[in-house]
């Protein structure tokens, strides 16, 4: 038999004896998540909750969009047009190669992007929010 830390010490086993004083714990613990599940689904309902959202989205799905985009033209350009890919720039340096790197610095530049966006348009949004949610859940 496994003892949890509620079972050494349980404030209602002088009370109602120990079967129901787990029993009465578990209630009270129901009805915690329950309370807390709807102080969460106010939350999501929450104008600031919804504003945080769509600033996410906005920035979200144009950002991906757009890198897709751009990977699908170089995947594209490598089958369809060889003989530009294989062009050379500088030395060995090819088309290939220099829109290859701009591959990683496109990743770079938009996880920059996102983690401005976020730090400016909607961390302190959020922990506000989060702070409203903590203190309702006490």
């Amino acid at each position: 038999m496994t003892l949890y830390p509620s079972q050494y010490h349980n404030p209602y086993a002088h009370q109602y004896g120990t079967e129901l004083a787990g029993e009465f714990e578990v209630l009270l613990a129901e009805q915690q998540d329950q309370a807390a599940a709807e102080v969460y689904r106010e939350v999501q309902r929450s104008r600031a909750f919804q504003d945080i959202r769509r600033s996410y989205r906005s920035f979200v799905f144009p950002a991906t969009a757009i890198f897709l985009g751009w990977y699908l033209l170089y995947v594209t350009l490598q089958a369809a047009a060889p003989d530009l890919m294989r062009a050379q720039l500088a030395g060995p340096f090819s088309v290939a190669w220099l829109l290859g790197l701009m591959q990683f610095v496109s990743t770079f530049v938009i996880t920059w992007l996102y983690s401005r966006n976020a730090r400016t348009k909607r961390d302190r949004a959020a922990l506000g929010l989060r702070w409203d949610t903590q203190d309702q859940l006490r």
